[in-house]
């Protein structure tokens, strides 16, 4: 596999001259420089259609790691298989080594406990791993993913290119607002998650994902009963940390 140290960029210069670039031309400077090298990843929540149609318009045959946790509501896999159809997406899905029903077996029902360590072990076997491990198959050097500012504390302060682990994490949509993405859905007649109409703004596993309300503070409050914001696959992984993980022993 590559070593990171092969490419030598200047985050700060590339990030100030694509500060006045579209998305569009993030997306097509990533391909540039990466070429057969980026990917992308979706997790076909509830605005997921906006970066697959996106991204695909300017690579359309770039490789999309799903992570499939196996305990994704059914309406989600119906709507992901609807999507990879109507984008005739080059979809790459990922999965734990370890079967729900083993891992349950072995570690209990983690989500159920809504400990911090419990639930960060539950994310680490479902989705961190299998994520490396996708990278890994795929030998990305560049990732293309959804985040956007305004979804949490540990976004706000991301730039559209950042260093990540053994890769380059490029963030197209990074300062778009809610209204930028409704636009955009609009604009090209695209669906979005049908539990959106249940009043979900953010939809993972079934388990650990409601229905908005007036008491939250923020869309991310609605996942991981609100413990924590984030579910692992984009906060810093050393690369000892990476060649670690294996669900197989987890």
């Amino acid at each position: 596999m590559y070593q990171l140290s092969n490419f030598h960029f200047d985050l700060d210069i590339i990030n100030d001259n694509l500060s006045v670039a579209s998305a569009e031309e993030i997306i097509a400077w990533a391909s540039n420089e990466f070429g057969r090298h980026l990917v992308m990843s979706t997790s076909f929540g509830i605005q997921s259609a906006v970066m697959l149609h996106l991204v695909t318009q300017v690579v359309p045959n770039i490789p999309i790691i799903w992570v499939d946790t196996g305990y994704l509501p059914k309406e989600t896999y119906i709507f992901a298989q609807e999507l990879t159809d109507r984008l005739n997406l080059n979809l790459k899905v990922y999965q734990s080594h370890l079967s729900p029903a083993r891992m349950e077996a072995i570690h209990g029902k983690l989500w159920k406990q809504k400990d911090l360590d419990s639930l960060n072990l539950y994310d680490r076997i479902r989705k961190v791993e299998p994520m490396q491990r996708a990278l890994k198959d795929l030998e990305a050097k560049a990732w293309l993913a959804g985040l956007r500012q305004n979804q949490t504390t540990f976004r706000q302060k991301l730039s559209y290119v950042n260093q990540q682990g053994e890769q380059y994490k490029i963030l197209p949509i990074l300062t778009w607002t809610s209204k930028d993405i409704y636009q955009y859905l609009i604009k090209y007649d695209l669906p979005y998650h049908p539990y959106f109409d249940q009043g979900y703004v953010s939809v993972g596993d079934w388990h650990s994902s409601r229905p908005l309300t007036a008491n939250d503070n923020s869309e991310r409050d609605t996942r991981f009963h609100g413990v924590k914001q984030e579910c692992g696959l984009h906060l810093p992984v050393s690369v000892e940390e990476a060649q670690s993980l294996d669900s197989s022993q987890l």
